[in-house]
């Protein structure tokens, strides 16, 4: 998979583990030939963006954007028919914040998010407690046996 990132935060992002990351999970999940945009973003934008697309006035940790069909609709568990898996945005700041309330390094907090993201872009959501849990399995999963 091709990723293109945009650090437009102001914290300096392991970037390497981003694309380390995400070239093992398009290797298990036989993603090919697709492109991925990540930008890491401030508060602020995110915000934005989130009462924007969610209707939600307040930051996130992640957004993803998987491509549309000709209906508006996603495309769940389905890649779409041109090059492109779909963005992601990200917000450092929330990550790092997670990652002290979860007893975790932003790191492992990090790619734990970025996982999810990527899920939410095969198609999976976490509406419901029991689809957000299986979501929060799948990536606990996918970390302990790939990375």
């Amino acid at each position: 998979m091709k990723i293109e990132i945009n650090n437009q935060s102001n914290f300096k992002i392991d970037l390497k583990l981003v694309r380390r990351v995400v070239r093992i999970f398009s290797r298990v999940y036989k993603i090919k030939n697709k492109e991925l945009s990540l930008a890491f973003v401030s508060d602020a934008e995110i915000k934005k963006l989130n009462l924007k697309y969610r209707g939600l006035n307040k930051t996130t940790d992640i957004l993803s954007f998987s491509p549309l069909n000709n209906d508006g609709r996603n495309l769940p568990g389905q890649l779409g028919d041109d090059d492109c898996f779909g963005e992601i945005i990200i917000d450092y700041s929330q990550i790092k914040l997670q990652a002290g309330n979860f007893k975790n390094s932003a790191q492992k907090e990090l790619i734990f998010i970025l996982v999810h993201g990527l899920l939410h872009l095969l198609g999976y959501n976490d509406k419901t407690d029991e689809d957000r849990d299986k979501m929060i399995k799948m990536g606990e999963i996918f970390i302990k046996n790939y990375l």
